[in-house]
Parts: C-alpha cells; structure tokens; sequence
C-alpha cells in the first residue's frame, strides 16, 4: 500500500469535524512558517476533500457559522502573534468550537445544532439566527461564570490547548466575548459606515472619527473592532493611520502614540507583518508575480510610515517597523540568491529602497511644509495689536 493511500485510509477513520479542524490546525501552522516534515501529503488529502467547500469558515458547518456570525467581519488571516485587541484569528474558531461542543456545554450544544439544522434544512433562516443568538448568549455566560473563579482561565486555557497549539487561542475567545457582548452596536457601526472609502482625505477622517467618538461613549471595550471594521473599507489600507496623525497636534511619533485612535498605527503595522507572511508563503510555493505585488505594497507602507510620523525611528513603531523590513529583506535576498548573478530576477528590482534617501528627504520635506501651511491657513487671523 503506498503512503497516500495509508494517509488517506487514517484520514477516513477520523471524523468530518475533526478532518476539518485538522486541517485549520496545520494550515495555521503552515501560515506560522513551522517546518512540519511529511505534511504535504496530508494537507494535500484534506484540501482535495474540503476545496469545495471554500473558505475555512464554511467548513466549521452551519452551526458555527451562525454561532460566529458577530465576529466575520472582524476574522483574519494573518500572522499568529499580534498585541493589538481588534483582530480575531479565523484559524482560532474551530478550536474554540470544538472546546464549547465538547467541554463547555456538550447537552446544549448538541440540541442547538439539531435545531439549528432543522431551521436551515427548512430555510428559516431568520429562526435560525435567533436560535443561535440565544446560544450564544448562553456560551457567553458560561464562560463569564467560569472566568470569575479562581482558576478560571486557568482550566480554559488548559481544555484549548488540547484542540491546538496556538497561544493567541485564549486571548481570541476573550476577544470573542467582546464582540458578542457589542455585537448589536458593532452592527449598527459597520452599517453607518461608508461601503467603500476610495479617498481617506480630511473630510472622511473628520466623519469617521465622529462615528468612532459616538460609539466609543457607551463601547469603549470595542474601540479596536470599530477601528478594524473602518480599516476594512479603506482602499489604501495604510491610510488608517490617519485617525491618529491627523488628530495629533503635530506629526512626532510621542505626539501621534499619545492621540486617541493611535492604535491605527500599530493595526496598519499589524497588517504590514500579514503581508510578510504572505510573501513569505508565495516565494514557497514559487508565485513569483504575486510575491512581486505584495512586495510593492509592503515598501509602499513601510514608505508611508517613515515619511508621515516624524522621528520614527525613536518610538517602539519604528524599532517593529525595521523588524519587519529586515525579516522582508532576509525573505527577498533568500529568493533572488536562488538564482546566478548574470540572470536577473523579477524581486531584484523590487527590493527595499533606503528611507533616508534624497527622494525620500526631499518628500518628507515637502509633505511638512504643506501640513505647515494647511495648519496656518486654517487658523483664524490674529487682530492686530
């Protein structure tokens, strides 16, 4: 018997659901850039099976699909390890899924997913959402319960650490607690919110941060989740720093850290570090092009960043930011080193230009003396004495 076919016979014994979160778990893990030899084969199996069934979410089944619905808009697929509150790693659910049918509230869970499934066989769909909303008004409390005593988090930690090996499993369910604690007002947000902002120019700053400053007076908790749904509309991603530059009193990185919304930069750095793993898994696979066009946008914020907050270099986004370039360059230098010196390469012309050039000095300089300006003009004239 070949070793497909023993992979594909073992695969069979396991359940669809556990297939399934198998699947998540080692997808996670390749996304991570752990090095796991001979899983080719069985990533290859479990994709055959599951392609159809498209993204990872629409493979968790319609019972946590509805059970997670508050928090799609606000799933990523991205580096596994980030600070900020207001991304929720997709890669985290099926765990989580698997820890509340199996341990939290197995009896429950079991008679929601029989009725949820009698609704959506029927197509009522509208019962099916009120089913699951009272689901998780349940799986909330319970968790709430279980987290105010003494080792609480303790044992959660603990029962999530049989399902996977992730560390941000934990902190994503904390998270997921916020979304369904807000998720009617986090709706409402999202619908007030423009279906695509083309031009984040001063005019949609202003109107945005009206939006952000009225929901966070009773939701101050979600801020963050406000703040990712905003980034989703955005045309130009790295433009959500804005909501911090601009209400800063002057473009320093002390000034701009201390602004209310300043957690946009560390998101726009949060999504720079995506894009490294990204590139990271297309060099991998040799989609060269694709690697090509996320490299344009990685140099493109890394770009955007050094030229609009001042003195940069000075706070802790700029120490994280020359992280990120240097590991982009090691992933670059690596892939063009592949090939002879008199052969050229299409990232060779695509590496990291130097931010301290004389174009870019020259920009810099020019982007200031037009915030100077703006700033006078917008300022009431003095009665002369």
């Amino acid at each position: 018997m070949m070793l497909s076919d023993r992979i594909r016979e073992f695969l069979q014994r396991l359940t669809p659901l556990t297939r399934s979160n198998l699947l998540t778990e080692l997808e996670r893990l390749e996304v991570s850039g752990d090095e796991i030899p001979g899983v080719s084969a069985i990533l290859e199996n479990l994709r055959a099976e599951f392609r159809a069934n498209g993204p990872t979410t629409d493979r968790m089944g319609n019972p946590s699909r509805y059970f997670f619905a508050p928090c799609e808009p606000l799933l990523v697929d991205g580096a596994p390890e980030h600070a900020n509150s207001g991304r929720i790693q997709r890669g985290s659910m099926a765990p989580i899924w698997e820890w509340i049918c199996r341990d939290l509230l197995p009896t429950m869970a079991r008679d929601y997913i029989a009725k949820l499934g009698e609704l959506v066989a029927s197509d009522n769909l509208r019962e099916a959402r009120k089913v699951a909303a009272t689901f998780q008004t349940k799986v909330f409390k319970s968790i709430e319960s279980t987290l105010k005593s003494t080792d609480g988090a303790d044992q959660i930690r603990a029962k999530l650490a049989f399902y996977t090996t992730s560390q941000t499993a934990y902190g994503d369910m904390v998270k997921m607690l916020c979304v369904l604690r807000t998720s009617e007002p986090l709706a409402t947000f999202n619908e007030a919110l423009p279906v695509k902002i083309d031009k984040f120019d001063d005019a949609s700053v202003a109107k945005i941060t009206r939006l952000l400053d009225a929901f966070g007076k009773s939701h101050a908790e979600a801020l963050p989740f406000a703040l990712a749904l905003v980034a989703k509309r955005l045309k130009t991603p790295w433009h959500l720093m804005y909501l911090a530059t601009k209400a800063a009193p002057s473009k320093n990185a002390a000034d701009v850290a201390a602004a209310r919304y300043a957690l946009a930069v560390s998101m726009v750095l949060d999504r720079l570090d995506d894009r490294r793993v990204a590139l990271r898994v297309v060099l991998r696979n040799n989609r060269i092009l694709v690697a090509k066009e996320i490299l344009a946008d990685i140099y493109d914020t890394d770009y955007a960043l050094r030229v609009r907050i001042d003195r940069l270099e000075e706070s802790d986004w700029g120490a994280r930011l020359d992280n990120l370039m240097g590991a982009t360059a090691v992933l670059v230098e690596a892939e063009v080193r592949r090939f002879p010196d008199n052969v050229g390469h299409v990232l060779g012309s695509r590496r990291r230009r130097d931010h301290r050039s004389l174009a870019v000095r020259l920009s810099h300089l020019a982007l200031k003396g037009r915030d100077a300006i703006t700033r006078r003009v917008s300022q009431p004239a003095k009665s002369q004495a």
